[in-house]
């Protein structure tokens, strides 16, 4: 549950930062883009799960 939070934490924190200094953000722009890190995420996280991984 911490690195949840604190996965959470520094993503708003990064994407503040990125925000008040001017600096592009590191994240794609367009929903669709969004979307493809949020599922390639999930997937390598299901499948460290299903195979076991620590």
């Amino acid at each position: 549950m911490f690195q949840i939070a604190l996965g959470l934490v520094m993503a708003f924190g990064i994407g503040a930062f990125c925000r008040w200094f001017d600096i592009p953000s590191p994240a794609p722009p367009k929903i669709v883009g969004a979307l493809l890190v949020i599922s390639m995420t999930v997937g390598f996280l299901l499948t460290g799960h299903l195979i076991g991984a620590p």
